[in-house]
């Protein structure tokens, strides 16, 4: 049997960006546009986006440690302002984790200061708040990529 546990960790992450919020919004808001960065460089994968409140996000990948899956429900969004965000992440039939995110863009000189908040419950020891720190900042890493290339 599985030793169960529950790590909870809030951590959050803040990016300047060369782009106005209503750019930095459409990024997370377009499904073209959002799963060029998002999908992070790696292999195709499955991935769809269904942004409303109450729509979904789905991320597949095989990874070598098999599928991890990252599947999100929006709870609200105000345009070029704020998304707020529920999602889980399963690693095979592993469910490794429970999040909230809230993402805020914010004015800043002629670009964007996003700020990204999440708070977790990482079960079992399969997941824990600073690898999933680490890869927000890899993320919003690749969105400035993208962000600078339009």
């Amino acid at each position: 049997m599985t030793n169960r546990s529950v790590t909870h960790g809030t951590f959050v992450v803040e990016r300047s960006y060369p782009a106005s919020p209503a750019r930095a919004f459409k990024a997370w808001a377009d499904p073209v546009i959002k799963a060029r960065w998002f999908m992070g460089g790696t292999a195709p994968g499955q991935y769809e986006l269904d942004f409303r409140a109450g729509g979904k996000e789905v991320n597949r990948i095989e990874t070598p440690d098999g599928l991890v899956t990252y599947s999100a429900i929006y709870q609200d969004i105000v345009p070029d302002n704020r998304i707020v965000y529920s999602y889980e992440m399963h690693q095979g039939d592993r469910h490794t984790s429970v999040s909230l995110t809230t993402v805020e863009f914010k004015p800043e000189g002629k670009g964007t200061r996003l700020v990204l908040t999440e708070q977790g419950a990482f079960l079992d020891g399969l997941d824990d708040p600073r690898q999933r720190e680490a890869g927000n900042t890899f993320l919003l890493g690749l969105l400035d990529k993208e962000l600078q290339a339009e």
